[in-house]
């Protein structure tokens, strides 16, 4: 972002609000997504999705001194990049898995939390050769020499006689599970899309101005990508982690006191002067924090609405993720511009941490199989 910055004199607002136009066509299309992959299949939308959002992220490198052509080149990536989300890889690993669907989960975007460990200093050593437009290329090279070669060998959707003995099962055969409005009509619904905005919201800006924050206490750019390195390492324990303690206990009381966790990361994040390794412990804490929030929306979904119609159910409630996370940069920009710092933003994020977590405690008991298989009147 510094050096777009330096370029071509955008404000970091400015450059932020580029991730509105991504994030709120990518929500605004999740739920259509979503529905793809219920009726056509995971792997034909996973696929072509990937490819696109390859070719549109590499085409970065192209970008104009033209700020309203930095944003439709983000409104691009958001009408192609959502399919190649959790959107579509949840719905296939939740019909293969029950009984360890968290672990399973969580492993599923192992490799996005691996590869985000080199990623940075990738990019960092891509930005010393060939200047910023030459780290959007960089960039998805993992993409398309890692991700593509697995997705089109082994992805896809169990057929029925593969799929887990204990999978709730409606009479006609096919999975159990609530459609879009019956999901809607219930408290849990809007508890998640709530919470799900306000983790988003905190969470989204936080990771994105991550390498500003660590400049601003006086650390150099490579000191900043292994910061982000630990922000990675923060997301794969908190999918792996709090992926297996679902498994084993009620999801939302372990979803509570790990959302804490990042809200002590926004306190070590503010001022000009904590020491580097509270630093990296911040950009972990961060991490927890993505990773968890990935897996407490594909999890609960899964287990409070069914598999039936999880794709659109999923999408309509990832749409808040999508637009929480858009937003959030924005405005932790617009508070960098007009206060020189990120604090006030900080101190906002560590009470909408807080409640976000704490809103999913009313989520209540898991669904059983006869109110999963209700019939839509």
């Amino acid at each position: 972002m510094g050096p777009i910055h330096d370029e071509f004199g955008w404000d970091y607002t400015q450059i932020s609000a580029a991730t509105l136009m991504w994030g709120v066509l990518g929500a605004m299309l999740a739920p259509v997504y979503g529905g793809f992959c219920d009726r056509f299949g995971v792997r034909r939308v996973g696929i072509l999705s990937m490819l696109a959002f390859i070719v549109v992220f590499a085409s970065f490198y192209f970008v104009p001194d033209w700020l309203p052509g930095w944003y439709m080149w983000w409104a691009a990536l958001g009408l192609v990049a959502i399919g190649s989300t959790p959107v579509t890889w949840s719905r296939a690993v939740a019909m293969w898995f029950d009984r360890h669907r968290g672990l399973a989960l969580g492993i599923m975007l192992l490799g996005t939390s691996a590869t985000a460990m080199f990623v940075p200093h990738f990019v960092n050593f891509a930005i010393n050769l060939g200047g910023w437009r030459a780290a959007f290329p960089a960039a998805t090279v993992f993409a398309l020499f890692l991700a593509m070669p697995f997705i089109l060998a082994w992805f896809r959707e169990p057929r029925p006689e593969e799929r887990p003995a204990t999978l709730e099962q409606a009479a006609d055969g096919d999975v159990a599970g609530l459609s879009l409005r019956q999901a809607m009509h219930g408290r849990q619904f809007w508890i998640l899309l709530v919470s799900t905005l306000l983790i988003s919201f905190s969470y989204g800006g936080a990771h994105i101005h991550m390498a500003q924050m660590v400049e601003l206490h006086g650390f150099t750019a490579g000191d900043a990508a292994t910061v982000m390195s630990c922000v990675a390492l923060g997301i794969l324990t908190g999918r792996l982690g709090i992926g297996y303690l679902f498994d084993r206990f009620w999801a939302p009381g372990v979803a509570f006191p790990a959302m804490l966790l990042p809200a002590i990361a926004c306190y070590l994040l503010m001022g000009t002067s904590t020491s580097f390794p509270l630093i990296l412990l911040g950009g972990f804490l961060i991490g927890v924090a993505a990773g968890t929030e990935t897996d407490i929306v594909a999890f609960m979904t899964a287990r409070y609405f069914g598999l039936r119609h999880y794709g659109r159910i999923y999408g309509f409630l990832y749409a808040p993720f999508g637009i929480g996370s858009a937003i959030s940069p924005m405005l932790y920009g617009y508070v960098r511009d007009t206060t020189g710092s990120y604090d006030l933003m900080l101190t906002v994020a560590i009470v909408l941490f807080a409640i976000g977590g704490a809103g999913l405690l009313a989520l209540g008991r898991y669904p059983g199989r006869e109110q999963l298989s209700r019939r839509d009147v």
